[in-house]
């Protein structure tokens, strides 16, 4: 279970890294509106939140790094990989539907 405690530094990182992936995504993937914009950019920083830990955790030890990392770095990567994934695969699906999903004869 995720640790809820008042750690400043961790929940920090876990901010600065969830709106940071969502922001280094604008350039790989350019929405085509504001609202598809905020839209992806808050699903970004909500799994960056939700995910970072468990996504930093999982990075550090496929990387076997984890002795050489703080936990600030660790929750700081995992957000930042969490939302910048987020953003990536909502924006592919928005794609794909605009696309793809358009109703035969409509």
């Amino acid at each position: 279970m995720t640790d809820f405690s008042h750690d400043g530094g961790l929940w920090s990182a876990r901010v600065i890294g969830a709106a940071a992936g969502s922001a280094i995504s604008l350039v790989y993937l350019l929405p085509k509106g504001r609202r598809e914009a905020a839209i992806r950019f808050l699903t970004g920083v909500c799994c960056g939140m939700i995910f970072g830990g468990p996504a930093g955790l999982w990075i550090v030890r496929k990387l076997d790094v984890a002795a050489e990392l703080s936990p600030q770095e660790i929750m700081l990567a995992g957000a930042t990989a969490a939302s910048l994934t987020a953003w990536w695969g909502l924006g592919l699906l928005v794609r794909l539907f605009a696309r793809y999903g358009q109703r035969p004869g409509g």
